[in-house]
């Protein structure tokens, strides 16, 4: 199997406060992977420096290339999106607008059209709301609307941060259900930050768990379901 994501020694932090502390991690092509932990554990961070939007160090190898010291406006041109914890879509901008700033990068008119007319159809509620500001949505229809976006430019990694955050059970399951038939139907590799184990086992591949900045579990979904410490911290039983 192809890996598309390989971490290696990462370093980051916020000035003079490091965070993470050698992480290595990796995904291989077609995935669904889930890094796990606390609040404060380093997740976000994580992410935030495989796109290289703090100062980090070590390596970000995306099928061999390096991505350290890359501008992050680059990674949609290395098949690369990333969907920011707290959704980023633009407000004062329509549902359709929102999705056409997604597709920034590219030049193909008629695809463009296709894949925003494809992303109605991964998310019907969208279509609904095609004229609709973003800001006026629901937080549940601006994580659709997020996700879409990032679609947009055709990424083979899609990296999304905290997605279940603020919403409602029956919402983030919806959601998810979403993220998996775009790996399994789209072929899409995902790299999913998230603190809600439950329903994120239930799409991955494999899971890391990480403390302190650093990662101290690995294994498949289900074995991780099965430990009695991610149990008790993550899955509450």
């Amino acid at each position: 199997m192809t890996t598309m994501l390989k971490v290696s020694n990462l370093e980051a932090g916020y000035g003079p406060i490091q965070v993470l502390r050698g992480v290595d991690l990796y995904v291989d092509e077609a995935e669904v992977v889930v890094l796990l932990g606390a609040n404060g554990a380093g997740k976000t961070t994580t992410i935030r420096a495989i796109c290289q939007m703090i100062d980090t160090k070590g390596s970000v190898d995306m099928c061999g290339v390096e991505l350290v010291g890359m501008r992050p406006e680059k990674m949609a041109g290395k098949g690369m999106a990333h969907v920011p914890q707290g959704r980023g879509t633009f407000p004062e901008l329509t549902v359709e607008e929102n999705l056409q700033v997604g597709a920034y990068v590219r030049k193909d008119r008629a695809a463009i059209r296709e894949d925003i007319d494809h992303s109605y159809t991964l998310f019907p509620r969208l279509g609904e709301r095609r004229g609709q500001l973003a800001g006026s949505l629901s937080g549940g229809e601006q994580q659709m609307l997020a996700v879409a976006r990032a679609m947009m430019c055709r990424p083979r990694l899609l990296l999304l941060d905290e997605p279940s955050l603020g919403l409602a059970p029956l919402v983030i399951q919806s959601l998810f259900d979403r993220f998996s038939a775009l790996n399994k139907d789209e072929g899409v590799t995902l790299f999913i930050v998230e603190q809600n184990a439950n329903v994120a086992l239930d799409i991955a591949d494999r899971a890391y768990v990480i403390e302190a900045g650093r990662i101290v579990l690995t294994g498949g979904a289900d074995e991780l379901r099965e430990n009695d410490a991610v149990r008790r911290a993550y899955l509450g039983f």
